[in-house]
Order: C-alpha cells, then structure tokens, then sequence
C-alpha cells in the first residue's frame, strides 16, 4: 500500500475546466465527502490510494468522461472529505463507498482502485457483488504476508507512508515513482508541502493500525470474485510489487494482469495513455491482443 502522490494544482484545474467536471459536497453518515462528477452513461468509481485524494486521477478522468458517468472520491478522512477521528480500516471504505452510491443515485459500477483505493475495491466487490459490473485493479494492495511471501510487516516501516520530514517524503516518492528524473529538490519540496497542507497524518496512522492488527487482508477470500476483473500493474513498483499483481491475477477467477514497464506504483499517472487505453478497452469489452506495454 502507498502514499499516493498528489498531481499539480494547475493541471487538475486545466483538466476540470476542459472537461466540466463538478466537485461536489454530499452527507454520508453525517460525514461531508468530497467528490468529483463527469461525463454521463454507465458509472465508473475511481478510489484512490493512501494519502491521496480525486486528483490521484487527473489524467484519467477526462478519458473516460466522453462515455461514461465518472465519481472520484476523496474517500472518508482523506483529501476535503471529513476526517473524524475514528479507527480506520478498509472495512470503513467499504460502508462509506456503500452509502456514496446511495446517496448519488448509483446502484451497479465499475470500480477503479489504485492501492489503497484498489483493496476497498476488491473488499466493496466482495461483500456487494451484485453491485459491481467490473473490477480494476491497479497496483493494489491487500494481501496478508503469507499469501505474497513477504514478513510480517513492521511498525516502523508502515510509518514510512506517513512521511514528516522531506527526507522521508524522497524516499517515498523514490518508491512510488519509477522515473527518478522527477525526484528535484523542487518536487519533492512541492510533494512535501502538499503533504503537510492535507491534514491527513492521524487517517494514515490508524490504517496503518489496521495493518499490522491484520484486518480485513484478502488472502483466502478473492476465488469468490466472478466479476470481470483487470489487474493492471507497474513493472517496477517497489511498494506494491509484481508479484502481488500475479497474486490477484491468479487468485480471481479469469482476471486479466496488464503489465506497463518503465512504470511504478500509480501508472494512472506515470503512463496515462497506456493506462487510458486499456482501461477503456476493458470497459468496451475490448480484448487487447498483449498484456504488456512499453
């Protein structure tokens, strides 16, 4: 699971401005979630990850908007959603995204989740299925160690994805990002004060809580998916490895895994354009003739 890193102001600003996307306010549990709505036809969710917010999917949205109706999140306690100081888990995602539908008018969708995002995806797919036309999966996270081989992971290590100094915050982004070309003192300082400006710190800790009690991890539970599902994931993500995406890919029954190299662990960002495509040659039903890209 990561921090997901937070795209420039003014490209979200272009985005929106050329596309008519609205953010809007709505009331789920008494909690104000920010979200942003575009385009119209069957609905497409995009869920962000840990420390992110909608515009984790800037460049995608203007994409898929032409055809289909788009709601990206700030998904509770992240972002301009409310942040109420409770023990956050994957299971809370999975009763606010419930309740998001309800609230919009939205009773089947495809779901987009990119780590964090992608794990409240595959747990929201489980538990409402009949509400889920398809599944994406984007460098996820999810899974137990003992499903990926990996140890048991460590406090101290989580609390990386809460970075607090901008030493902590480059070798973050070190991990989240595959071109190093980006790491200047000037983005990295950048990245460091939109961290700060976020108000997030206390929501990442307790998922990071959550993580080490083990709640709600997939290991075992992912065969009962019989919904459509693409797992797309960057070649060389040091968060979420490969391995993990082969995991999903394996353990959901006909899952498809699209592998972009030269990419790490949000290819929504880093690969737009291949990302873009296989996205919506998936919602068309569209089988791509490779499973990988460069």
């Amino acid at each position: 699971m990561a921090l997901a890193f937070v795209l420039l102001v003014a490209t979200s600003a272009v985005a929106m401005a050329q596309n008519a996307q609205t953010e809007k306010q709505i009331d789920v549990f008494g909690q104000r979630i920010n979200y942003v709505e575009a385009g119209s036809g069957p609905v497409v969710i995009l869920l962000h990850g840990l420390g992110g917010d909608w515009t984790n999917w800037a460049a995608t949205i203007p994409a898929l908007s032409t055809k289909y109706r788009v709601l990206a999140p700030d998904q509770v306690g992240f972002g301009k959603s409310a942040k109420p100081q409770i023990n956050y888990r994957v299971g809370t995602l999975v009763d606010f995204l419930d309740e998001f539908c309800v609230k919009t008018g939205v009773t089947r969708a495809t779901v987009v989740g990119n780590s964090l995002g992608g794990w409240t995806a595959a747990a929201f797919t489980l538990a409402h299925p009949e509400k889920v036309d398809r599944l994406v999966l984007v460098d996820a996270a999810g899974y137990g160690p003992a499903r990926i081989g990996s140890p048991v992971p460590k406090r101290e290590d989580l609390l990386r994805l809460n970075p607090s100094t901008i030493e902590d915050m480059k070798q973050l982004l070190g991990g989240i990002l595959f071109s190093k070309q980006m790491l200047t003192d000037a983005f990295v300082r950048q990245a460091y004060a939109g961290r700060m400006a976020k108000s997030d710190g206390y929501t990442i800790n307790m998922f990071i809580e959550s993580i080490l009690r083990g709640e709600d991890i997939l290991d075992g539970k992912l065969g009962s998916i019989k919904t459509p599902t693409l797992v797309i994931w960057g070649r060389e993500d040091f968060l979420t490895p490969l391995a993990w995406g082969k995991a999903f890919s394996e353990d959901i029954t006909g899952a498809e895994l699209f592998v972009i190299d030269k990419c790490g662990h949000v290819p929504q960002t880093e690969a737009p354009q291949a990302f873009n495509k296989k996205l919506l040659e998936f919602l068309s039903g569209t089988k791509a003739a490779t499973a990988s890209t460069r």
